[in-house]
C-alpha cells in the first residue's frame, strides 16, 4: 500500500511562466551564440570602463569583476531573447 504524498513544489498559475521551456530556450544555440557576442561586446566596453586606467598603467585587476563583466551581459541578453521567444511561441 503506497502513500501519496503532497507535492512542495507550487503548481505554476496562468499568469505564471513554466520554466521548463524557458530552461529549454536558453539552451538553444539561436539564443546562446548572439548572447555571447553581446557578452564579449559589452564585456569588453565595461572592462575599458572599469578596469581601463589599472590596464593601462599595468596595475593588477581583480578578475572576479572581469568575469562579472561579461557574464552579467550574457545573463540578460540571452533571458530577454528566451522570454521574448516564448512570448512570441504563446502568441502574447
Amino acid at each position: 500500500m503506497s502513500i501519496n504524498k503532497p507535492s512542495i513544489a507550487p503548481k505554476p498559475t496562468d499568469s505564471e511562466p513554466s520554466r521548463s521551456p524557458l530552461l529549454r530556450l536558453l539552451s538553444q544555440p539561436r539564443i546562446v551564440v548572439p548572447a555571447l557576442k553581446v557578452a564579449l561586446v559589452v564585456g569588453s566596453i565595461l572592462n575599458l570602463i572599469n578596469s581601463g586606467e589599472k590596464l593601462w598603467n599595468q596595475h593588477s585587476i581583480n578578475l572576479w569583476q572581469v568575469g562579472l563583466n561579461f557574464v552579467v551581459p550574457f545573463c540578460v541578453s540571452s533571458y530577454s531573447a528566451a522570454r521574448n521567444d516564448l512570448r512570441r511561441q504563446r502568441g502574447e
